[in-house]
């Protein structure tokens, strides 16, 4: 007569196990954006974002200050200027604003946002898998622009009030400081980027361009790295669940 009620929390606990390994993406990486110095709280439709950042209008994580401010040769957002070393030829610069519209203003780069402690932001990304295509095209637009470092992030000159190159450093061509496209996609902010093997279209990599009238792919993109990312976590987490299913089984089979 003890039979079924022995069963009932059993049979409960496996129904929540199955439930856990049914789990879907984690949501709460998705349509986010990140905890920095000029994102929004949440994304949100933005319909007078400027010129590059307007694929991102129907949802945003920046504000259309922003996206203006980002097309600017020194923006007041950083101070950082682009003509470091004389003037950015116009075809590499779109690409470097381009950047920053993905960077102020994509929902979709939930699964590679990390925590920092850094004064000006909580949260960056990190070797985000961008289009070989969109890598490869910022390095040949940039190949005969100049600059004296091979890192952006750090090491600038700020005394001036803003970026500056520092003392022993040397202007020369892009294709000096960054030899490939891995070298600038992967070293220019730290390895917010990498390269990826996918291409453009291909659901596996997250696009700085796309036809906004064609529905926004990095959505799909977010959606399968943040799968992925659930899935990895899932066998931790399930091991000490088996051990109790095991332990639960011998203290009722030895009943």
């Amino acid at each position: 007569t003890d039979m079924p009620w022995k069963l009932t929390p059993l049979l409960l606990f496996l129904g929540w196990m199955t439930s856990v390994c049914s789990a879907r993406a984690r949501t709460d990486l998705l349509n986010v954006c990140m905890d920095a110095k000029h994102h929004k709280a949440e994304p949100g439709p933005e319909d007078k974002l400027h010129n590059q950042c307007t694929p991102w209008k129907k949802n945003a994580c920046c504000s259309a200050r922003v996206s203006q401010e980002l097309h600017k040769d020194t923006s007041s957002l950083y101070n950082f200027t682009w003509d470091h070393c004389g003037k950015m030829e116009p075809a590499c610069q779109r690409h470097f604003i381009q950047d920053n519209c993905l960077y102020e203003c994509s929902p979709n780069l939930g699964p590679w946002i990390q925590e920092v402690n850094q004064k000006w932001r909580k949260e960056r990304f990190l070797n985000v898998p961008l289009c070989k295509e969109d890598c490869q095209s910022w390095w040949e637009d940039c190949r005969t622009s100049y600059t004296c470092k091979s890192n952006w992030h750090r090491g600038w000159d700020w005394t001036s009030g803003s970026n500056k190159c520092p003392n022993g450093t040397t202007c020369r061509t892009f294709e000096t400081y960054f030899p490939t496209p891995a070298a600038l996609c992967e070293g220019l902010w730290s390895h917010s980027y990498k390269l990826s093997n996918y291409s453009r279209g291909s659901g596996r990599c997250i696009q700085m361009w796309f036809d906004p009238a064609l529905g926004n792919p990095n959505e799909e993109v977010a959606r399968f790295y943040a799968l992925a990312l659930t899935a990895e976590a899932r066998p931790q987490g399930i091991r000490p669940l088996l051990l109790c299913l095991a332990l639960m089984l011998s203290l009722w089979l030895h009943d």
